[in-house]
């Protein structure tokens, strides 16, 4: 079986698996190209730049100080069963196991749902939208099913919405609320769009990144409907 590729890490969090101090690793790999990628170096499979045996020895010296390691991207399950199989490694440490996941491999998580304790999956756009910003015709009936697939584990897990103003308006946040609210979805995160590149920020302004935290009355409706919404600027 070929080594898993890792190829970012982020020694310390307290904000990438909730309620628990964790690391990051991130996988090389991913089926989307979206519009607003933060990690575009890490899109393409190939080598990572991470010994994964130096990692995982690295991690048992973390046994008793981290809690969690959360494994993420690229998309962590473009790796299939090299990823689960190090993820059951390292939860055979004691940590438990995060997951940030654009849902685009529904199989696999399936495949992943005894070993991994809670994901962040990501809500990208309405189904007109998705293929413009994902660059991917399938990838939302994937999402959907990658989110019924979590469902049925009963686990934690958050669902996160980015509001880039291109790609979702608030009337499109309104209908992902009402689709996540159907399917009894208890906790989601509504994420302000930040450019992270310079020839990106004449795309939107600031007023258009804020307007989706200014709205009162649309915070107030979408904070009705969940148990937990985070509003994250």
């Amino acid at each position: 079986m070929r080594e898993i590729q890792i190829g970012g890490l982020v020694p310390f969090t307290t904000i990438d698996y909730p309620g628990k101090l964790a690391c990051v690793l991130f996988l090389v790999g991913c089926p989307l190209r979206c519009v607003y990628c933060s990690n575009p170096h890490l899109l393409s499979p190939g080598d990572g730049e991470y010994d994964p045996a130096r990692i995982f020895e690295w991690l048992r010296t973390r046994v008793g100080r981290l809690e969690a390691v959360v494994f993420s991207g690229g998309e962590a399950l473009m790796q299939s069963d090299v990823a689960i199989e190090y993820m059951r490694r390292v939860r055979a440490l004691g940590f438990k196991i995060g997951l940030h996941t654009n849902g685009f491999y529904p199989d696999t998580l399936a495949r992943a749902t005894d070993t991994v304790d809670w994901i962040g999956l990501d809500f990208k756009a309405t189904r007109e939208k998705y293929p413009d910003l994902t660059g991917q015709h399938i990838a939302y009936d994937n999402m959907i099913r990658s989110l019924d697939v979590w469902l049925s584990t009963g686990k934690e897990f958050e669902v996160r919405i980015t509001c880039d103003p291109r790609y979702v308006s608030p009337d499109d946040l309104l209908e992902i609320a009402d689709i996540l609210f159907a399917r009894n979805v208890k906790n989601i995160a509504i994420q302000k769009y930040v450019p992270h590149f310079e020839d990106d920020t004449h795309k939107t302004t600031p007023a258009m990144r804020d307007a989706f935290f200014t709205n009162v009355a649309l915070r107030d409706k979408i904070n009705g409907m969940f148990s937990s919404v985070v509003w994250r600027e």
